[in-house]
């Protein structure tokens, strides 16, 4: 059985075979980026189709559209604390990720964390 759980596990971190389930990689990637999204930006993937245009559909009729709107309202008390104001930024930031998350990845950008 242990065997069995090894092999799901290489399963899932095989780049050709991760396309069987999108929803669940979209959903684990957008919570990586809401974990950490400093010196993080979402961007689109070229080789994205039509597959994920439809995906991102169903995605924001059913979870997107409530998740945008959360990231939103919890951005707005964020912003008036000083403190709280690079959360705020990392709020909004997910905004456009957690709207239509197929066909893009997270790519580490060149800029220190602070930068603005």
């Amino acid at each position: 059985m242990a065997a069995s759980v090894g092999t799901g596990a290489a399963y899932l971190l095989d780049p050709d075979r991760r396309t069987t389930i999108p929803f669940g990689i979209a959903s684990f990637r957008l919570a990586g980026f809401v974990i950490w999204p400093f010196g993080r930006k979402a961007v689109e993937r070229p080789d994205a189709g039509a597959p994920s245009c439809i995906g991102n559909v169903v995605w924001l009729v059913f979870a997107g559209w409530w998740l945008a709107l959360m990231h939103l309202i919890t951005s707005i008390p964020l912003f008036i604390s000083i403190i709280g104001i690079p959360f705020g930024w990392a709020n909004l930031k997910l905004i456009p990720v957690s709207l239509m998350p197929l066909g893009r990845e997270i790519v580490s950008t060149d800029e220190p964390w602070g930068a603005r």
